[in-house]
């Protein structure tokens, strides 16, 4: 769990474990009642099949008057869980300490990062965890006992499989009352093999745009089928673009293809 490795580094407690410290201790925890996270702005956090995503956290909290939360004081991480609160079974926690500062004499704004690893020595997604998370923060007072204090119900956030989507229209020119043949491909992050895969059955709009006009039209909705693979056909009318847009799901971001030009003759 990277918060246990984070709050040790910090402290330079080794003999801290995680979260796990006696009562008498827990009792001296810092006087911190957080009253918002939020993480990427509220919007849902997208991870690419290998690499890091990092996205911005933001807190507020309130604290007794007198408490110093300074950063060699007060250390400050955010962690996302399901069910009950229990820190010590967190896999997805943040790493780096937020910066704090006080808006008055007892309460503070927070600025940090929160990253998801999907590759390397220290991957943590797993195909399961595109899905809710409740958030939570926690407070750890920077002291040989590493107190602390962790708050759960903080609010939400949606971790999303990256998406790609393609778009190839043919023949280029055609000929108008011609059919035109649309294929593309949706495929998804798969968290667990590093590569991207399929997104079988997802339902993928076709879209228009006539030439000159900004916006584009539904045509049709089609599935994707074996490893993603999408393909349609239509009536070639006028010039324009043509491109597949995917609307996203619980799980996967949207995402709109790159247009394809058709020029009828």
């Amino acid at each position: 769990m990277r918060i246990r490795a984070t709050v040790v580094a910090v402290t330079g407690a080794l003999a801290l474990s995680a979260f796990v410290v006696p009562a008498a201790q827990a009792a001296a925890a810092p006087d911190v009642t957080f009253t918002k996270v939020t993480i990427n702005n509220g919007k849902p956090i997208v991870a690419k099949a290998t690499g890091t995503t990092s996205v911005a956290v933001t807190y507020t909290f309130k604290y007794a008057a007198g408490t110093d939360i300074s950063s060699d004081k007060l250390m400050v991480l955010p962690f996302l869980y399901v069910g009950p609160v229990d820190v010590n079974k967190v896999r997805l926690g943040g790493d780096d300490p937020a910066t704090c500062t006080a808006t008055s004499s007892t309460t503070a704004s927070c600025k940090s990062t929160f990253a998801l690893n999907t590759s390397g020595d220290d991957a943590r997604l797993r195909n399961t965890d595109a899905r809710t998370w409740k958030v939570g923060a926690v407070a750890v007072a920077i002291s040989d006992g590493g107190e602390y204090k962790a708050q759960g119900d903080l609010g939400t956030t949606q971790v999303k499989f990256h998406s790609k989507l393609n778009t190839d229209a043919t023949p280029e020119p055609v000929r108008k009352g011609a059919t035109i043949t649309v294929k593309g491909t949706l495929t998804r992050a798969n968290w667990n093999t590093g590569k991207y895969t399929g997104y079988v059955n997802a339902p993928v709009t076709l879209q228009f745009k006539k030439k000159g006009a900004t916006t584009f039209t539904t045509v049709k909705t089609v599935k994707a089928g074996a490893a993603g693979a999408l393909k349609t056909t239509v009536k070639a009318t006028v010039d324009g673009t043509y491109r597949f847009a995917f609307a996203g799901s619980s799980t996967t971001a949207p995402i709109n293809a790159v247009g394809d030009v058709i020029d009828v003759k």
